[in-house]
């Protein structure tokens, strides 16, 4: 029986391998020291390298892609890395950019990867919002994602990626409908000098709720470091979960480690 396996990368960056699937998340690969501009006077310098080269990451079978605007999820060489890539998943606005074999979900939309000698995996699209209300036309739409086993039963247990994401009802949706096993939690607490008080991912005490609400087996943080624009790191994040009564569940992966983490999804 498969693990559920997780190399976080950096920054969004993680590679997760179950079934034989190989499948890479939000791609940053530059080095260190580049700033990049997301728009509306919103940008990001980039601190820390990946933990593992594109040339030592191996095969990948598919990018999952939350959203293509910001380079603190797709930067230049992870742009590079997708016409090399058999499937890229994503919002349906970024597949109409990006073009060749990308496929666009929208919220609750699915695809399945087969192969001979695999279980076919399912990967759902989970809404996700990224900002404040009324924010989509300024940073657009961003979607998570959902990775089970089998189609059937639709209540078995998921990986569930957050992407980039405050705490609104949409998520409050996937607790209710998803069975979680593993779930992958975007955390920053991302704020701009030019957007005030405004945040742009999750921090941690939404991020304990939603834990609370969706109450995977395992959380596992990402999107924490490496960049100069997250507002809240590792130490702080713990304390919160701690207080939250989730530290036998929260896992904080050794950067560049291949870590179990979970049962086999669908299972």
């Amino acid at each position: 029986m498969s693990e559920v396996r997780i190399t976080h990368i950096g920054g969004p960056t993680a590679l997760i391998e179950v079934g034989g699937w190989r499948l890479l998340t939000d791609p940053t690969f530059d080095p260190p020291g580049s700033r990049y501009a997301f728009g509306w006077g919103t940008g990001a310098r980039k601190v820390a390298g990946p933990a593992v080269s594109l040339d030592d990451i191996g095969p990948v079978d598919a990018v999952l892609l939350s959203h293509d605007g910001h380079a603190d999820n797709l930067d230049t060489a992870g742009r590079a890395l997708l016409p090399r890539v058999e499937t890229v998943v994503t919002t349906r606005a970024a597949a109409r950019r990006l073009g060749g074999r990308t496929i666009g979900l929208a919220p609750w939309g699915s695809t399945t990867l087969t192969a001979r000698g695999r279980p076919a995996l399912t990967i759902t699209a989970t809404p996700a919002r990224h900002g404040p209300p009324l924010s989509r036309p300024l940073v657009g739409p961003a979607v998570g994602f959902a990775l089970r086993r089998e189609v059937t039963p639709p209540g078995a247990a998921a990986v569930w990626f957050t992407g980039d994401t405050v705490m609104y009802r949409g998520l409050r949706e996937v607790a209710e409908r998803l069975r979680v096993d593993v779930a992958v939690v975007h955390l920053g607490a991302v704020r701009f000098r030019s957007t005030g008080p405004l945040r742009f991912t999750l921090d941690a005490a939404e991020a304990a709720d939603l834990a609370l609400l969706a109450r995977p087996r395992v959380v596992v943080p990402v999107h924490y470091e490496g960049w100069s624009h997250f507002r809240q790191d590792r130490a702080g994040d713990e304390r919160r979960f701690d207080a939250a009564g989730l530290a036998d569940r929260v896992r904080w992966l050794e950067l560049g480690t291949p870590t179990d983490v979970g049962l086999p999804v669908g299972s």
